[in-house]
């Protein structure tokens, strides 16, 4: 299968021309790039070119992601100066933008980067983001970097990623369809199918948008314990259905249903010790989601403003089924199976002011509720249990309880722009919220000495079963405000400087284990009851504009931040229980700059680099000790990242658009962790390390006829196979993420 992909590949590399002058095509070159394109973003809630948006914007619309293969996060970072992705495994994915986090895992933690789709934030869900989302028939990507409190609340702490769905369009049918088949290095088949189908109801009023996918992308890691090979197999299946009724030009009514159920196989981290992609567990650990999603947006234009009202819905099943055998080196089973259930529901009400007078205004208010279910079940093994003749247990689980946590976030939102002159103008943005979280432990749990039993070598004795009651725990509370103050100025139409100030936030963490004391070392930390919210303060310049006739766009910003009472993640190290707390403060300054130019016909190029210096600068030595940080550690983000992507525009024959592009990406090392023991002062952290630095080189070709699209690919063309993730934490074995082995194969497309 893999020579035969090969060869199509190739093939419709080298026979496309020659297809299409057999079938007398008639599409034209008239609309080949001579200008960089101007892009309209809504980040502020309203249209607006995004050079005149006071912030750092990176946005792709749907032909940018197919042309780049872009279907989920992987390929977002980096399209984005300034940010990376730690991706522990599909389903566990953290964005770190400037700097700003101390671990590329943050167990515990509310991401820094929040994640929407639409009007409903993803992002919510405490450890990391939970899915996948498929990347097809979007409207449009944009990602906001620095604080973006004022208008997306609390995880915005470092940016925002907003995913845009397409309206559905009652003035025509329409439909779509794209393919991606590619071979791996070192595994098997990727299979990637989406399609879409637009149709108008009533013409002109109501239509119907309806959009599918699939993927069944087998592994490349190998599990010695399973002995399952390419066993990191992705299956991912979901779609989406939009009805929109426009009953006339005031009034939009707009309904989303949307469902993704993705199912890795197996995780892809990996132990360098026993090869480069090869893990150990005795089962898979599974990190699995099936998410579903209720949207309704009602819009009514009033004279001189739009009143929007979003209400959603979502609800999410997860699996979360870990080996934690690494804790002690493998000696005994020890691995938790936990099975999470989310409902989640946001209402946000806005009336935003239209455009083109002096002053423009918009005014809303947020509501978020969410409740968290999760079952924690802990297990040895039958075989284990037999073999040291351990009896007393119902099962091989040797501790379970249910727990679950509830969450509030109630704010008010606005935000003005007035204009001295068209070329000067201010902006001022304010949230004031209330948020609360609260943890429980529900009855019927039981716990036992099994860890204790099991570690010392005890056999031929029955465990000691413990009930776990019911309990309510501290409810954490806090409110307060984030800001955005900018000053815009256009000293020519086609130039934008700016200067702000924004600041984040995030909500305060109860841990579920708050006051547990460790059954292996009482003398090892007691987990703290949680952390506080912690603050950032953003301090940004920057300059947007258009030169050359509009041949060259270029985006560039300087910013310095300062990041108070940190939440951190750390883990106890006598049984890995994992735990946040707060520690003291950091600073992290750079540069931001993105160029993309139209040198001559035909030709596209796109440059992005980031330089970036953040390290802790405020800290006591009661916190260093409990969380392992040192005056001076370097964050969890890299000093440089950049990118370079040269793209060619041709016509081989008539009604022929060629297109073929080569994309470099470099990606600096950076630290997984504190560099010492949480509860140990000054001892080295035994799982601390270093990401590698390393560069890919993804490469395109690409054929368009009147409306069929074949072209032929390659991601990491030179099979680089360097670390660009470690995770923190001990009780895993395979600790190490890679860059994925070369891929080669071939995309299809079709417009109707």
């Amino acid at each position: 299968m893999r020579a035969k992909l090969l060869a199509t590949a190739c093939a419709v590399a080298v026979l496309a021309p020659t297809v299409a002058l057999a079938q007398e095509q008639t599409r034209e070159r008239d609309d080949q790039p001579t200008q960089v394109e101007e892009v309209i973003v809504t980040a502020t809630r309203r249209a607006e070119r995004v050079q005149d948006v006071p912030l750092s914007i990176t946005t792709l619309t749907q032909g940018e992601l197919n042309e780049r293969g872009i279907v989920n996060y992987d390929g977002l970072a980096m399209a984005t100066p300034g940010v990376v992705l730690n991706r522990a495994s599909a389903n566990f994915n953290n964005f770190t933008a400037r700097g700003i986090a101390t671990n590329g895992y943050g167990a515990n933690l509310q991401s820094t980067v929040a994640i929407y789709v639409d009007e409903l934030p993803i992002s919510s869900n405490g450890n990391s983001t939970i899915l996948d989302p498929a990347l097809y028939d979007v409207e449009r990507i944009e990602f906001l970097r620095g604080p973006q409190g004022t208008l997306f609340g609390s995880g915005s702490l470092a940016g925002a990623l907003r995913i845009l769905t397409h309206d559905p369009d009652p003035t025509g049918f329409d439909a779509s369809a794209f393919v991606d088949f590619g071979v791996m290095n070192e595994g098997g088949l990727r299979q990637r199918y989406n399609a879409m189908v637009n149709v108008p109801l009533i013409e002109d009023q109501l239509a119907l948008r309806v959009v599918g996918f699939s993927r069944n992308e087998e592994g490349w890691i190998d599990n010695v314990g399973t002995g399952i090979e390419d066993a990191n197999t992705l299956v991912q299946y979901g779609g989406r259905a939009i009805a929109q009724w426009e009953p006339n030009d005031r009034f939009v009514a707009r309904g989303m249903y949307s469902r993704e159920i993705s199912n890795p196989h197996d995780a892809s981290l990996t132990n360098p010790t026993l090869g480069t992609f090869v893990r150990r567990t005795d089962r898979p650990d599974l990190f699995q989601s099936d998410m579903a999603n209720y949207n309704l947006t009602l819009e009514y234009q009033f004279d001189g403003a739009r009143l929007t009202s979003s209400t959603t819905y979502s609800d999410y099943t997860g699996l979360f089924y870990v080996d934690l055998a690494g804790t002690f080196a493998q000696a005994f089973p020890f691995a938790l199976d936990a099975d999470a259930w989310d409902e989640t529901f946001v209402q946000e009400t806005r009336l935003v002011s239209d455009p083109g007078g002096r002053v423009d205004w918009s005014i809303g208010t947020f509501y978020f509720k969410k409740r968290r279910d999760v079952d924690y079940n802990y297990r040895s093994s039958e075989a284990f249990l037999t073999a040291r003749n351990l009896t007393g247990l119902p099962d091989e689980y040797y501790q379970r309880f249910g727990s679950h946590f509830i969450s509030h976030e109630i704010a008010a939102f606005g935000q003005m722009t007035y204009r001295f002159t068209p070329d000067l103008w201010v902006t001022g943005g304010i949230r004031y919220g209330l948020t609360d979280a609260q943890g429980f432990t529900e009855a019927g749990g039981y716990n036992s000495n099994y860890l204790t039993l099991a570690l010392f070598g005890f056999s031929n004795v029955p465990v000691t079963i413990t009930p776990i009651p019911a309990a309510e725990g501290v409810k954490a509370e806090e409110e307060g405000a984030s800001y955005r103050l900018s000053l815009s100025w256009r000293p020519t139409p086609s130039v934008t400087t700016y200067a702000a100030v924004s600041t984040g936030f995030r909500p305060p963490i109860v841990n579920a284990r708050a006051g547990a004391v460790s059954t292996i070392d009482p003398t090892d930390i007691v987990i703290p009851y949680g952390a506080t919210s912690d603050e950032l303060i953003n301090y940004e310049v920057g300059v947007k504009g258009r030169w050359f006739d509009g041949r060259v766009y270029a985006d560039a910003a300087v910013y310095w931040i300062d990041w108070n009472d940190i939440q951190v993640q750390a883990n106890r190290v006598s049984d890995s229980v994992q735990f946040a707390t707060n520690i003291g403060g950091a600073t992290s300054k750079g540069v931001e700059v993105a160029v993309t130019a139209v040198p001559a016909d035909g030709w596209t190029v796109a440059v992005t680099g980031s330089w970036n210096h953040a390290e802790v600068d405020d800290l006591t030595a009661q916190k260093a000790a409990i969380s392992g940080a040192v005056l001076g550690s370097r964050l969890a983000g890299p000093e440089f990242s950049g990118s370079l992507r040269v793209n060619y525009e041709w016509q081989p024959a008539a009604g022929v658009i060629g297109n073929a592009s080569l994309a470099i990406s470099h990606v600096g090392s950076f630290p997984n962790a504190f560099p010492n023991t949480p509860g140990r002062p000054l001892i080295p952290l035994a799982t601390y390390d270093d990401t590698d630095e390393y560069t890919f080189v993804n490469g395109a070709v690409a054929f368009a006829f009147d409306q069929f699209t074949v072209g032929a690919y390659v991601e990491n063309l030179f099979d680089d196979d360097s670390v660009n993730y470690v995770h923190p934490e001990a009780f895993i074995d395979g600790r190490y993420g890679r860059v994925k082995p070369r891929t080669v194969g071939i995309r299809i497309g079709y417009e109707y």
